[in-house]
């Protein structure tokens, strides 16, 4: 079962027990902008539906919608003999950042591999890879008109030809790789630009001028490289990304890719995603080619079933195009700093629930980051704060809730009372229900509604906690990883025994005559464990944490809840006022009401 699903029956599990307390745990009673839309695939013969009709061109019309079936050399640059040629040796440039390594190929001008330096990999030895072995990514195919020009053909010379070692503090430096024609007819430019401090490279290209109806196609590959211990889930997490202009964001996981997918421009930005990392293709809005990117493409390919991905963009009339490449970390800030809601590449929950837990997500990771940064300790620590700091932040939230479940149970005998007696009196029956309701200021609602409050913040908390960098490789005590399940499976049984607990003391201030209750005493803690025993670390840390903060709450709740039970019931009079009968009866005390109702019938005998 999918982590997602997991969490989703519990959920319902958990508002189906809030939403019928009343009825279960009774104390007496028990009842658009215009753009160039280019191609998007590499190998799309079989492109599916659409995705095979070549429109009228890239530059002034609509792009076509596939890559021609048959690559060919652009016609007013035909390739010479080989004689002809300047050999250029292939080989690879090193660049070096304090924060990542990448090695690009002059052949194709692609990257081989992306190391960075500050996540070691749970797959293999050493620092995180994102590319996969055999992979690539930023290569592509050039289209001029019906024509195309595979760029990994080409070999280019490289500048600075050692590659460029970056140090902190350092400015930006350009790495360029150059290919020129022989006889002159043709050239092709990219300019990679990297900087010290970020994950964010810029990317140039440059082609001769007039090139007809022209395109650059980006190779995105065919998913990333495996960082994390359990593969399985990482596999389930690995999806490809992209922000239209027209209907925001959309996602698909690799695994569901089974035939040929087509995004249609124009676009933000695309990407492909792991669990923690991302490498992605967004706008440069310096672009001279057009300010958005074109469509994007998924094409089943042939390996480990993964699709090869790539998107389309114009080249402009002066032969130049520019976008930039993020290669990194699933960081929020970072992410967030680049707009264009480049953050919800990874998004948080359901697409129905994301527009209300957005905001508690954001809320919740400052709160993470600003308690680790301030009080200098690691984030096990972190999660165990914010558990007791969002129990005592709802204390009165929960307290009025539990207090208005008291009353509105107090009620319930007046209720049924009333029902039975006018239950052929519909008119009359809403009339007492409407009195009642007035008189007690019962609201059947009143003991679930400030319950339910929290729950956006408790579904942001899943997720956050399930997919955030910042927990992935922190230890704490027996755990070595917050971001993946407990080893030992302790926590999942600490949690389920601190429901346990909460629900030991709520019964024992409850009449035991539902037998309902029992059942989910015992039920409902080996239910939830079982769900969460495959969740993070750091989620069952934070529930097993919150649970047992609201044990004295819990405590103070069911002294009061005692003592409701142990007062008289309420009983309604017999010209239906509502009065309370003290416990204690005897000596000279008097209902109050009762002098009225004497006088009343005394009135009425008179009349006699």
């Amino acid at each position: 079962m999918r982590t997602e699903v997991r969490f989703l029956v519990a959920l319902t599990m958990m508002m189906g027990v809030l939403v019928g307390t009343n009825v279960l745990f009774p104390p007496v009673v028990e009842e658009e902008p215009a753009v160039v839309d280019a191609p998007a695939s590499s190998a799309t013969d079989s492109a599916g539906e659409g995705e095979g009709e070549a429109e009228s061109g890239l530059l002034g019309g609509t792009a076509p919608s596939a890559l021609p079936q048959t690559e060919a050399t652009i016609q007013s640059t035909p390739e010479p003999e080989p004689a002809e040629v300047a050999e250029v040796e292939e080989r690879e440039v090193l660049v070096e950042s304090p924060l990542y390594s990448i090695t690009v190929s002059n052949k194709g001008g692609t990257v081989q591999s992306v190391l960075l330096h500050q996540f070691q990999s749970f797959a293999q030895a050493g620092v995180v890879e994102m590319i996969p072995e055999g992979g690539s990514l930023l290569g592509g195919h050039l289209l001029a008109g019906t024509d195309t020009l595979d760029l990994s053909t080409l070999t280019f010379a490289v500048s600075p030809e050692d590659g460029i070692q970056l140090r902190e503090g350092d400015g930006p430096e350009t790495l360029t790789l150059r290919y020129d024609h022989p006889n002159g007819s043709f050239f092709a430019e990219l300019r990679y630009t990297f900087s010290p401090d970020r994950y964010l490279v810029g990317v140039e290209a440059e082609f001769p001028r007039g090139l007809n109806q022209s395109a650059l196609l980006i190779d995105l590959g065919n998913g990333l490289a495996f960082n994390e211990v359990d593969t399985g889930t990482e596999e389930t997490m690995m999806a490809f990304s992209a922000n239209t202009v027209q209907e925001g964001i959309q996602s698909r996981p690799l695994t569901r890719t089974d035939e040929p997918r087509l995004v249609a421009g124009p676009l933000y930005w695309a990407a492909v995603k792991s669990k923690f990392f991302v490498a992605a293709v967004l706008r440069d809005s310096s672009s001279t080619g057009g300010e958005f990117l074109g469509s994007f493409a998924a094409v089943p390919g042939e390996v480990g079933g993964r699709p090869d991905m790539s998107i389309g963009m114009a080249v402009g009339n002066d032969g130049e195009t520019a976008y930039q490449a993020y290669l990194g970390p699933i960081e929020r800030e970072r992410l967030v700093a680049l707009g264009d809601e480049f953050q919800d590449v990874n998004p948080y929950g359901w697409r129905f629930f994301r527009p209300i837990i957005k905001p508690f997500v954001g809320l919740v990771l400052w709160i993470l980051d600003y308690l680790h940064d301030t009080l200098n300790v690691s984030y096990g620590w972190v999660l165990v704060i914010f558990g007791v700091a969002m129990r005592v932040l709802l204390w009165p939230l929960n307290q009025k809730a539990m207090r208005s479940q008291i009353k509105n149970m107090a009620v319930q005998p007046l209720m049924q009372e009333i029902q039975k007696k006018y239950k052929h009196d519909q008119e009359r029956l809403q009339k007492e229900m409407m009195k009642l309701y007035k008189e007690h200021g019962f609201n059947p609602l009143g003991g679930c509604l400030p319950l339910l409050i929290p729950w956006p913040v408790l579904i942001a908390l899943f997720f956050v906690f399930q997919n955030t960098i910042q927990l992935r490789g922190e230890s704490f005590w027996w755990l070595p990883d917050l971001s993946a399940p407990d080893p030992l499976y302790a926590l999942p049984i600490l949690m389920a025994l601190s429901m346990f607990l909460i629900q030991l003391i709520s019964a024992r201030s409850i009449e035991q005559t539902n037998p309902q209750m029992k059942i989910m005493m015992y039920a409902m803690p080996v239910m939830f464990g079982f769900f969460f025993f495959k969740l993070a670390a750091g989620l069952n840390l934070y529930y097993m944490t919150s649970n047992v903060a609201t044990l004295p709450q819990q405590w103070l709740i069911a002294k009061e809840r005692k003592a409701a039970r142990d007062k008289a019931p309420l009983k309604l009079s017999d010209d239906d006022e509502v009065e309370e009968k003290p416990a204690n009866s005897g000596g000279n005390s008097k209902p109050a009401g009762t002098g009225r109702r004497r006088e009343s019938r005394k009135r009425r005998r008179g009349n006699k």
